[in-house]
Protein backbone atom coordinates (compact mmCIF):
# COMPACT_ATOMS: atom_id res chain seq x y z
CA UNK A 1 0.00 0.00 0.00
CA UNK A 2 1.15 3.57 -0.63
CA UNK A 3 1.04 5.63 2.57
CA UNK A 4 1.43 9.39 2.70
CA UNK A 5 2.72 10.77 5.99
CA UNK A 6 1.97 14.36 6.97
CA UNK A 7 3.91 15.50 10.01
CA UNK A 8 7.47 15.67 11.22
CA UNK A 9 7.63 14.26 14.72
CA UNK A 10 8.69 11.05 16.42
CA UNK A 11 5.43 9.20 15.80
CA UNK A 12 5.25 10.02 12.08
CA UNK A 13 8.93 9.19 11.50
CA UNK A 14 8.68 5.95 13.49
CA UNK A 15 5.50 4.75 11.78
CA UNK A 16 6.93 5.59 8.35
CA UNK A 17 9.99 3.44 9.11
CA UNK A 18 7.92 0.52 10.42
CA UNK A 19 5.52 0.61 7.46
CA UNK A 20 8.49 0.58 5.07
CA UNK A 21 9.88 -2.42 6.95
CA UNK A 22 6.46 -4.09 6.53
CA UNK A 23 6.68 -3.63 2.75
CA UNK A 24 4.62 -0.48 2.22
CA UNK A 25 5.68 2.45 0.05
CA UNK A 26 5.83 5.61 2.16
CA UNK A 27 6.16 9.30 1.26
CA UNK A 28 6.81 11.75 4.09
CA UNK A 29 6.06 15.43 3.87
CA UNK A 30 9.35 17.34 4.05
CA UNK A 31 11.05 20.31 2.44
CA UNK A 32 11.42 18.10 -0.68
CA UNK A 33 7.85 16.78 -0.67
CA UNK A 34 5.00 19.06 0.31
CA UNK A 35 2.09 17.98 2.46
CA UNK A 36 -0.01 18.02 -0.70
CA UNK A 37 2.49 15.67 -2.40
CA UNK A 38 2.38 13.24 0.54
CA UNK A 39 -1.43 13.36 0.62
CA UNK A 40 -1.67 12.82 -3.13
CA UNK A 41 0.79 9.90 -3.01
CA UNK A 42 -1.01 7.92 -0.33
CA UNK A 43 -3.79 5.42 -0.79
CA UNK A 44 -3.99 5.99 2.98
CA UNK A 45 -2.56 8.95 4.86
CA UNK A 46 -1.19 9.44 8.37
CA UNK A 47 -2.15 12.94 9.53
CA UNK A 48 0.23 14.01 12.33
CA UNK A 49 0.92 17.74 12.30
CA UNK A 50 0.71 19.67 15.55
CA UNK A 51 -2.93 20.43 16.39
CA UNK A 52 -2.38 24.18 16.10
CA UNK A 53 -1.31 23.73 12.46
CA UNK A 54 -3.96 21.15 11.49
CA UNK A 55 -6.42 23.53 9.81
CA UNK A 56 -3.66 25.27 7.85
CA UNK A 57 -2.27 21.91 6.72
CA UNK A 58 -5.71 20.83 5.50
CA UNK A 59 -5.99 24.08 3.54
CA UNK A 60 -2.67 23.27 1.83
CA UNK A 61 -3.71 19.69 1.07
CA UNK A 62 -6.83 20.76 -0.78
CA UNK A 63 -8.87 17.81 -2.03
CA UNK A 64 -6.02 15.27 -1.99
CA UNK A 65 -7.53 13.49 1.04
CA UNK A 66 -11.00 13.11 -0.48
CA UNK A 67 -12.26 9.54 -0.25
CA UNK A 68 -9.08 8.25 1.42
CA UNK A 69 -8.63 6.66 4.84
CA UNK A 70 -6.82 9.28 6.94
CA UNK A 71 -5.31 8.11 10.23
CA UNK A 72 -5.47 11.06 12.61
CA UNK A 73 -2.66 11.04 15.18
CA UNK A 74 -3.32 14.58 16.44
CA UNK A 75 -4.56 15.63 19.85
CA UNK A 76 -6.33 18.93 20.47
CA UNK A 77 -5.67 20.83 23.69
CA UNK A 78 -6.91 18.88 26.68
CA UNK A 79 -10.20 19.76 28.26
CA UNK A 80 -11.14 19.27 31.88
CA UNK A 81 -14.42 18.21 33.37
CA UNK A 82 -15.70 15.49 31.06
CA UNK A 83 -16.06 15.06 27.34
CA UNK A 84 -15.67 18.05 25.06
CA UNK A 85 -18.57 19.24 22.88
CA UNK A 86 -16.88 17.41 20.01
CA UNK A 87 -13.69 15.46 19.52
CA UNK A 88 -10.73 16.65 17.52
CA UNK A 89 -11.58 13.95 14.99
CA UNK A 90 -15.04 15.45 14.56
CA UNK A 91 -13.46 18.88 14.09
CA UNK A 92 -11.13 17.55 11.38
CA UNK A 93 -14.10 15.91 9.66
CA UNK A 94 -15.86 19.27 9.66
CA UNK A 95 -12.82 20.98 8.10
CA UNK A 96 -12.23 18.20 5.55
CA UNK A 97 -15.52 16.31 5.21
CA UNK A 98 -14.64 14.18 2.20
CA UNK A 99 -11.74 12.40 3.94
CA UNK A 100 -12.49 9.11 5.70
CA UNK A 101 -11.09 9.97 9.14
CA UNK A 102 -10.00 7.40 11.72
CA UNK A 103 -8.40 8.25 15.06
CA UNK A 104 -5.24 6.17 15.59
CA UNK A 105 -1.70 6.41 16.95
CA UNK A 106 -2.44 9.33 19.25
CA UNK A 107 -2.49 7.72 22.70
CA UNK A 108 1.13 6.68 23.36
CA UNK A 109 4.53 8.07 22.39
CA UNK A 110 6.69 6.34 19.79
CA UNK A 111 9.11 5.15 22.50
CA UNK A 112 6.39 3.12 24.21
CA UNK A 113 5.17 1.65 20.93
CA UNK A 114 8.75 0.69 20.06
CA UNK A 115 9.26 -1.17 23.34
CA UNK A 116 5.91 -2.97 23.14
CA UNK A 117 5.34 -3.73 19.46
CA UNK A 118 5.41 -7.35 18.43
CA UNK A 119 5.58 -8.68 22.01
CA UNK A 120 2.84 -10.90 23.43
CA UNK A 121 0.43 -9.91 24.65
CA UNK A 122 0.19 -7.29 21.93
CA UNK A 123 -0.31 -3.65 22.81
CA UNK A 124 -3.74 -2.33 21.83
CA UNK A 125 -4.15 0.56 19.41
CA UNK A 126 -7.66 2.00 19.82
CA UNK A 127 -9.43 3.13 16.64
CA UNK A 128 -12.38 5.51 16.37
CA UNK A 129 -14.14 6.19 13.08
CA UNK A 130 -17.47 6.47 11.31
CA UNK A 131 -16.05 4.96 8.07
CA UNK A 132 -15.87 1.19 7.56
CA UNK A 133 -13.11 1.46 4.93
CA UNK A 134 -10.98 3.64 7.21
CA UNK A 135 -11.47 1.18 10.06
CA UNK A 136 -10.39 -1.76 7.89
CA UNK A 137 -7.35 0.06 6.50
CA UNK A 138 -6.22 1.38 9.88
CA UNK A 139 -6.65 -2.03 11.50
CA UNK A 140 -4.44 -3.62 8.83
CA UNK A 141 -1.77 -0.93 9.20
CA UNK A 142 -1.81 -1.41 12.98
CA UNK A 143 -1.39 -5.19 12.59
CA UNK A 144 1.37 -4.71 10.00
CA UNK A 145 3.61 -3.10 12.63
CA UNK A 146 2.98 -5.58 15.43
CA UNK A 147 0.17 -3.97 17.42
CA UNK A 148 -3.43 -5.05 17.99
CA UNK A 149 -6.27 -2.85 16.72
CA UNK A 150 -9.48 -2.45 18.70
CA UNK A 151 -12.47 -0.45 17.54
CA UNK A 152 -13.53 1.92 20.33
CA UNK A 153 -16.46 3.57 18.55
CA UNK A 154 -17.30 6.38 16.20
CA UNK A 155 -15.81 9.84 15.88
CA UNK A 156 -17.85 10.99 18.87
CA UNK A 157 -15.78 8.67 21.08
CA UNK A 158 -12.38 9.83 19.80
CA UNK A 159 -12.12 12.20 22.77
CA UNK A 160 -11.54 9.10 24.92
CA UNK A 161 -8.13 8.75 23.29
CA UNK A 162 -7.43 12.46 22.78
CA UNK A 163 -7.93 13.79 26.29
CA UNK A 164 -9.94 11.11 28.05
CA UNK A 165 -9.24 7.96 30.03
CA UNK A 166 -7.55 6.03 27.18
CA UNK A 167 -4.88 8.70 26.64
CA UNK A 168 -1.41 7.58 27.78
CA UNK A 169 -2.75 4.19 28.86
CA UNK A 170 -0.92 1.02 27.87
CA UNK A 171 -3.49 -1.72 27.39
CA UNK A 172 -2.75 -5.30 26.37
CA UNK A 173 -5.13 -6.83 23.86
CA UNK A 174 -6.11 -9.43 26.49
CA UNK A 175 -7.52 -6.65 28.68
CA UNK A 176 -8.66 -4.18 26.04
CA UNK A 177 -12.34 -5.10 25.89
CA UNK A 178 -12.68 -4.98 29.66
CA UNK A 179 -10.84 -1.64 29.87
CA UNK A 180 -13.01 -0.15 27.13
CA UNK A 181 -16.13 -1.41 28.93
CA UNK A 182 -14.99 0.24 32.18
CA UNK A 183 -14.28 3.51 30.38
CA UNK A 184 -17.69 3.51 28.70
CA UNK A 185 -19.30 2.63 32.06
Amino acid sequence: MRIGVIGADAISDTLALWWRQAGHEVALSSPAASVADAAEFGEAVLFAPGWAAAHDVLDRVGHALDGKPVLDATNPARTRGGPPARSGLEQLAEWCPEAHWVKAFNTLPAEVLDIRRGHDPLLTEFLCTDHADARTTAAQLVRDIGLAPLYAGGADRAWLTESGPLRMREVDINDATAVLGQVLG
